[in-house]
C-alpha cells in the first residue's frame, strides 16, 4: 500500500479525481509504445506500467470513497455470514465468508491473528477486532449456488 501510495504521490485522503489524473500522467510518461528504439527502456516500460496499473486498482479499492459506496454491502457481510476461511501473510488477513465474500485487511499484527486463531467464536473476534479495525479491500464476491 505504501510502495503503491508513493509511486502516486497520493495520501490516504487523495479522492478518486486526483487518484485518476495521477494515474493517467504516469501511465502517459510510462506507456511502452512511446519507445521505439530501445528494447531495454522498453521492456522497463512495460513493468513500470503494470505496476501503475495494479497500483492503480489497489488504491482505487481502498479508496474512502470506493469504501463508502460499498459499506451497506460490507455491513450485510459481515453481520450475517460467517467467517469460512481465512489466511495470514505479512500482516495482510484474506477472509473468506461463507456467502463467498472474500475481503483482504491490511496491516493486522500478528498478536492479533494468533488471538483470532486461539478464539473459540472466530467469527465473533473478528467482528470485534478485525472488521471495523482495519484498511480492507473486497477481493471477490463468489456466486454461490443454491
Amino acid at each position: 500500500m505504501i510502495t503503491y501510495r508513493k509511486l502516486f504521490n497520493a495520501t490516504e485522503q487523495t479522492n478518486l479525481s486526483e487518484l485518476k489524473t495521477n494515474y493517467r500522467n504516469l501511465i502517459k510518461e510510462w506507456h511502452p509504445d512511446k519507445i521505439q528504439d530501445d528494447d531495454i527502456r522498453k521492456e522497463e516500460a512495460e513493468k513500470k506500467s503494470k505496476e501503475i496499473i495494479a497500483g492503480y486498482h489497489f488504491l482505487v479499492s481502498v479508496a474512502p470513497e470506493t469504501l463508502a459506496q460499498n459499506i451497506e454491502e460490507y455491513t450485510r457481510v459481515t453481520t450475517t455470514s460467517f467467517v469460512e476461511d481465512f489466511e495470514y501473510k505479512g500482516q495482510n488477513l484474506r477472509i473468506t465468508f461463507q456467502d463467498g465474500s472474500i475481503y483482504e485487511y491490511f496491516g493486522v499484527p500478528k498478536n492479533i491473528y494468533v488471538k483470532m486463531v486461539n478464539s473459540p467464536t472466530i467469527t465473533r473476534f473478528a467482528k470485534r477486532h478485525i472488521y471495523t479495525s482495519y484498511t480492507y479491500r473486497n477481493i471477490s464476491k463468489q456466486t454461490v449456488e443454491a
